[in-house]
């Protein structure tokens, strides 16, 4: 449902955008449980039109794309106040549609490979859910450091994880405890569950176990690996960098499907559908 709302406040630091494209994400309209009615969606891509006075004046006018704080109404509406440290300047090779499927993904790819995980060139690291949202990023980033990365995916996208850059592809049925594979440093998981549960067989002592899908089970913490869960943050440096190697090809981003503003309900529909490949976006202004 679409409804008319007061143009948001600017306050100190911030700077106001107009949204050009803002992707949605599964499960987001139950995240703002404190605070209904809210404005969905986290990930924006847009144009600088006004800035508080503390402000750098430069960014007016700029094309910018932003992981936004969790805490108060997101982008999926025309305006909205954003601190500007959270802007990143958007990648030039990408339109605002494919700009703004960016930022939540990429950035939960890049920090649970790297932040949390200390992925290094040369280390072996395992991606349950390789061509999910998030596990297309962290197979594609994975190769980029270096490392050797084996994916773990449905038989139907097995060849797509290839694509991405995984070396080794298994599917999900096929992962076997204490099996043929060869021990990882890093098990960085998109998926949560069993599969989750299942990993720290194919970890090396002294190795991690990452996940963005849910806490790793309580039994974990006993062994000689290190878990961690942990929720993505906003980072305007980090989504400089991933920027420049969309621009130069190291990485890409995929659109499922694109809707209008007003079409949202069917969007959140669209993000439930299991045979989708990339992110659901809506398009506030069509460039």
């Amino acid at each position: 449902m679409v409804e008319d709302v007061a143009t948001p406040g600017r306050g100190p630091g911030e700077a106001m955008v107009r949204v050009h494209a803002a992707a949605i994400t599964r499960g987001e309209l139950e995240w703002p449980v404190d605070r209904l009615p809210a404005i969905p969606s986290y990930e924006l891509s847009g144009v600088v039109t006004e800035i508080a006075a503390d402000v750098d004046a430069a960014l007016t006018g700029q094309s910018v794309y932003a992981l936004t704080p969790f805490d108060r109404d997101g982008a999926a509406a025309e305006f909205v106040a954003v601190p500007a440290t959270m802007l990143a300047p958007k990648p030039r090779s990408l339109d605002h549609v494919h700009a703004a499927a960016v930022p939540l993904a990429a950035l939960s790819a890049w920090q649970g490979l790297f932040d949390h995980g200390e992925l290094q060139a040369s280390q072996r690291v395992l991606i349950h859910g390789a061509t999910g949202g998030v596990g297309q990023f962290a197979t594609q980033l994975a190769r980029w450091r270096g490392a050797h990365v084996i994916g773990t995916t449905s038989r139907t996208n097995a060849e797509r994880a290839r694509e991405l850059g995984a070396h080794q592809v298994i599917e999900y049925d096929g992962i076997q405890i204490g099996g043929a594979l060869a021990p990882v440093d890093l098990v960085f998981d998109t998926a949560g569950g069993d599969i989750l549960a299942r990993s720290p067989a194919i970890v090396r002592p002294g190795g991690k176990v990452v996940s963005v899908a849910e806490e790793p089970p309580p039994q974990l913490a006993d062994s000689n690996i290190t878990c961690s869960y942990f929720v993505v943050k906003p980072n305007k440096e980090q989504l400089i960098e991933i920027g420049r190697l969309v621009d130069s090809g190291d990485l890409r981003a995929e659109v499922d499907s694109v809707f209008r503003l007003e079409e949202a309900r069917e969007a959140f529909a669209r993000t439930m559908a299991r045979a989708k490949h990339g992110k659901v976006v809506l398009e506030v202004v069509h460039d």
